[in-house]
């Protein structure tokens, strides 16, 4: 624990200081930035996250002395997690000597995060912030509170755009942590996060506030705090003024992501119809949208549909917007997953989630993932083998393609996403070594594949939508290896027809 005085305590401010006063400069700040944007009103319930760090004390701090004019109710929250033993335990001790000091009710909640960690198999992170978000509605509950108050501050902020850079985000990612946001009845506010962390600590100290130190911000063992410790000092060498670029970039970010959602809300409400269970649009009215309204409203029909947000990754959303704009083929239905279709009739496109969209059972579609050297398609009994090797460690491997189990290709000429589905009507190929393309139904029937097994035959197929590969079958002439190839992508599938796939006869 750290701080001079005991909880709730305070310096007092002499009237002609208040110039170098760092803690009037904050409580300035906030209560400019509660007003201006209506974070909090008069009257309010205000649930306040208290953990017993310097963010949330401070945070307490503000709201407790800012509440009196404005009539606001305030009721302290803290969840012991478990996680640290004696620590843990003293920091609600302190955390309930506080909101006692102060006058305010105070709600505990012990949770033995590590049993529930067990339990569910989520990461310690994940799975504390679910329990702790879980309370707060819970105390919001029963208080009847509209608003639940959390201590993230700017440098919170830049710590999470960051992350999102570096996992891999779209514009909405770069928003980063928004500054409100209704869930469950219940209005989520951070007044504090355009303060940054030397401000607030500066605010407890210049005030004598006493605080908890949590020791598990000093392991490296958690990516927000290798983030902080490592990654942030390290590029700061190259940009002092990182943490500012990084939260100017979220509030532009945050702008212009709001001025492209509303732009896809009025495309939505204007082109797509609704219905139980589908969402159709007109394929004309979708393909003259720019591309980034035509993604946000695919998501949006995915949303309308049910369809789970995690799973609308960059790849899956690419192939969904590939299967409506290309050309060919003009009719297909596929399964996006278990419950939903993108049924193409023409003009006409259509998402459904009744299973009776499919096609038949043997309808599918697999992204290709070239992380995962894997890609089993249990539909056709076999899998896809990835292998990525630089041209001039290929050595003399058949990278002309006699061998019908496996192909090569300049992989720097290929357009990704790839994917795996089974054919469609009107599929054609390039074929390698002939002028000009021919059906795929006409390729498996002269290479005497099975009826019963053609529809179950995964087709590799690229971004624009051109099958680059038949498995056991042929290839097509794009993306070959040639003298200028700097990168090799090797496939393979296993079991080979000669095992006994039932390809061949």
């Amino acid at each position: 624990m750290e701080g001079k005085r005991q909880p709730g305590e305070a310096n007092h401010i002499e009237p002609g200081s208040r110039g170098l006063d760092p803690a009037f400069r904050v409580r300035a700040a906030v209560e400019k930035r509660i007003a201006e944007e209506g974070l909090l009103e008069a009257g309010d319930i205000i649930v306040v996250a208290v953990s017993g760090g310097p963010d949330s004390v401070a945070l307490l701090h503000l709201l407790y002395g800012l509440s009196g004019p404005r009539n606001w109710r305030l009721v302290v929250a803290h969840v012991n997690h478990r996680f640290r033993g004696e620590e843990s335990d003293r920091e609600a001790a302190f955390v309930a000597s506080y909101a006692e000091r102060l006058g305010l009710p105070c709600e505990s909640a012990f949770i033995d995060v590590p049993a529930y960690i067990e339990e569910t198999a989520l990461n310690s992170q994940v799975a504390a912030r679910r329990k702790r978000y879980e309370f707060l509605y819970e105390t919001a509950r029963k208080y009847d509170a509209n608003k639940i108050a959390l201590a993230h501050h700017a440098d919170d902020q830049a710590e999470t755009i960051l992350m999102r850079i570096l996992r891999g985000t779209g514009p909405g990612g770069l928003t980063g942590i928004p500054e409100r946001r209704s869930e469950k009845k219940v209005e989520l506010v951070r007044p504090m996060l355009r303060i940054y962390k030397k401000e607030v600590i500066s605010y407890c100290e210049f005030l004598g506030l006493a605080f908890c130190r949590d020791s598990s911000n000093d392991s490296r063992k958690y990516f927000r705090n290798r983030i902080r410790l490592d990654a942030m000092p390290y590029l700061r060498q190259y940009n002092d003024q990182l943490p500012e670029s990084l939260n100017r970039l979220g509030e532009i970010m945050t702008a212009e992501n709001d001025y492209m959602e509303r732009e896809a809300e009025r495309v939505y409400a204007s082109a797509v119809r609704a219905e139980a269970g589908a969402a159709s649009l007109d394929r004309g009215d979708f393909v003259h949208l720019h591309v980034a309204l035509q993604r946000r409203v695919i998501k949006l029909i995915l949303n309308y549909l049910a369809f789970q947000e995690e799973n609308v990754d960059y790849a899956r959303l690419e192939a969904i917007r590939t299967a409506i704009v290309q050309d060919n083929p003009s009719n297909l239905t596929w399964p996006i997953d278990g419950q939903i279709a993108l049924i193409r009739e023409y003009e006409r496109i259509c998402f459904r989630s009744e299973t009776s969209a499919r096609s038949g059972d043997a309808a599918f579609l697999h992204q290709v993932d070239l992380q995962q050297p894997f890609l089993p398609i249990p539909e056709a009994g076999m899998t896809f083998v990835f292998t990525a090797a630089e041209r001039d460690e290929v050595g003399g491997a058949d990278i002309h393609g006699t061998c019908p189990d496996e192909a090569w290709f300049d992989l720097d000429a290929l357009r990704m996403p790839l994917s795996a589905r089974n054919r469609q009507a009107g599929d054609r190929l390039d074929v390698f070594g002939l002028n000009g393309t021919k059906k795929v139904k006409d390729i498996l029937m002269d290479a005497k594949i099975p009826p019963s097994r053609r529809d179950r035959l995964p087709l590799l197929m690229d971004a624009e939508g051109r099958v680059l590969w038949i498995p056991g079958v042929r290839r097509s002439r794009h993306a070959l290896v040639g003298p200028g190839t700097v990168r090799c992508l090797h496939i393979r599938i296993e079991p080979p027809v000669t095992e006994g796939n039932g390809l061949g006869e």
